[in-house]
């Protein structure tokens, strides 16, 4: 998996993400901070992942904010994926500001257990 070319114009942040792979796919971790549920967008087509996310941040009407370090509320992270992953059996969870996806890898792709036979 390795991160993909971005065609959309609009500002966005790069999440961070660690990615875990073992013998039965990768488990992906995106830190989405002020991301709920409902904002949040997973797609898959032609082997791209795209993760988007819009913060949503409860300011009061009568304040405003005189210093931002970050002002931009969008999140957006494109991967390409391997042919070894099986997109269709994908997971996500969202808890705690944290995205966990689990792609497994495609059944040709898995590894087995060749049985011996003795003649």
């Amino acid at each position: 998996m390795q991160a993909a070319g971005d065609s959309d114009e609009q500002a966005a942040l790069l999440p961070p993400v660690d990615v875990v792979e073992d013998a039965g796919g990768i488990t992906l971790y995106a830190d989405l901070p002020g991301v709920p549920k409902e904002n949040l967008s997973l797609h898959l087509e032609h082997d791209r992942l795209t993760i988007e996310g819009r913060v949503a941040l409860d300011i009061p009407q009568d304040m405003q904010s005189n210093f931002a370090e970050v002002r931009l509320s969008r999140y957006r992270r494109v991967f390409a994926l391997s042919k070894e992953l099986d997109g269709e059996q994908t997971d996500a969870e969202l808890k705690n500001g944290v995205l966990k996806l689990h792609i497994p890898k495609a059944q040709h792709a898995q590894p087995r257990k060749i049985a011996i036979s003795v003649a």
